[in-house]
């Protein structure tokens, strides 16, 4: 499909407003699954132990489970698929200006992954397990890596990428109906007990003993990674985010092949059932995510967006790196018991609340986003980057 989207190169100067809308999008979307979980029992770790089961809404049709299921189905790897789309936009852009500047390249590129990887580190060390930034600092060096050579060398590495995911994910789809059916499980009462009423210093040591398990995903995924920087590379240097003809006719391709294969695929997965659960948010959702960067680039070229909605997520989008941990810390503080202990307080109600919950973080994102960009250039830790990254030239 990537084939037939995508034009021959062409290098991009100006900034993209197009793109600060998608990467606010894309982080308040992250949001919409990572708040099931901060919100569930064990939180991070129920993860593993099944806390995180979406209800069935064919079993019982009811309002609170039909709108849990189209707001999770909506959200689940698609969003993340579409950031990390745009992390290699973002690289591309990078080596553009080195390639005008006339630096050579990777140059000090190793500098910020490497500034990514430690902000990362401790983003999951004290925030929030489930952290991507580590995964894509380390994508990150071997794309930057990758840029340096041919055309035909990164084409070889992003299909190879992708049919070794794609192979991983089948394998352990059939390894999964495999099994036979085993007893339900539930979250382990110790941990459920860590999130609801233990201390901060007992959450950040339960991290990192469980380092390994909780940087599992990055892991699983990696060739996922690589092929969809990949694909922002080359949807970046085909026009696809510029204001033209050539970039509206490729989003209007996205848009109908994303979704029109996106939504079938992404439904197969979700009435499969867990056992499609990762051919579904590491496989279908990265297709349906291609749809929404069309759709999205298209409702801003017809401006069926309202101002004020672009408006806020542009700001988003601009402050992405201090929103992204912010909303994080936001939800800590507002569900663990370390700070108003909402999931233990409203665990049990239905869903209606953590839909609420995503909504207030995310006006709250928002409105500050906008507030900040008023009186400075760049979000907090965006300016911290770039204070790092300058020093020692």
């Amino acid at each position: 499909m990537a084939e037939t989207l995508l034009a021959p190169a062409a290098p991009q100067t100006a900034r993209l407003p197009l793109l600060d809308v998608l990467r606010g999008a894309a982080i308040l979307g992250t949001l919409m699954t990572n708040v099931w979980i901060f919100t569930a029992p064990g939180s991070e770790w129920g993860v593993f132990q099944g806390s995180m089961k979406v209800p069935d809404p064919i079993a019982d049709p009811s309002a609170a489970h039909l709108a849990e299921s189209v707001f999770r189905f909506l959200a689940d790897g698609k969003f993340l698929a579409l950031l990390t789309v745009l992390f290699g936009v973002g690289l591309a852009i990078q080596f553009d200006s080195a390639a005008r500047r006339g630096d050579p390249w990777p140059g000090r590129y190793p500098r910020r992954a490497a500034f990514l990887f430690v902000e990362g580190t401790v983003h999951f060390a004290l925030v929030f397990a489930w952290d991507v930034l580590m995964g894509y600092a380390v994508t990150a060096l071997l794309v930057a890596w990758l840029l340096a050579r041919s055309e035909k060398v990164r084409k070889g590495a992003m299909w190879t990428a992708a049919g070794l995911h794609l192979a991983l994910m089948s394998l352990a789809t059939l390894d999964a109906l495999s099994r036979p059916a085993g007893a339900p499980r539930s979250p382990d009462p110790a941990t459920v007990e860590l999130y609801a009423t233990g201390g901060y210093p007992a959450q950040v040591a339960f991290r990192l003993e469980h380092f390994p398990a909780l940087r599992i995903e990055p892991v699983v995924s990696f060739g996922l990674l690589v092929f969809l920087f990949l694909l922002g590379v080359r949807l970046h240097r085909a026009g696809a985010f510029t204001p033209t003809a050539e970039g509206h006719r490729i989003r209007t391709r996205m848009a109908g092949w994303g979704l029109g294969l996106g939504l079938p695929l992404n439904a197969a997965t979700t009435l499969g059932g867990s056992d499609f659960y990762l051919l579904g948010r590491y496989g279908a959702a990265p297709v349906l995510a291609l749809g929404y960067i069309g759709l999205i680039g298209l409702s801003l070229d017809r401006r069926w967006i309202p101002a004020p909605v672009s408006l806020a997520l542009g700001s988003v989008g601009r402050t992405a790196l201090s929103c992204y941990v912010a909303q994080n810390l936001l939800c800590m503080l507002l569900c663990y018991g370390i700070g108003l202990g909402l999931a233990e307080r409203l665990g049990g109600s239905g869903p209606w609340w953590v839909m609420g919950l995503w909504a207030g973080v995310s006006l709250t994102l928002a409105a500050g986003s906008w507030l900040w960009l008023r009186r400075f250039g760049h979000g907090p830790l965006e300016a911290v980057q770039r204070k790092v990254l300058s020093s020692g030239r």
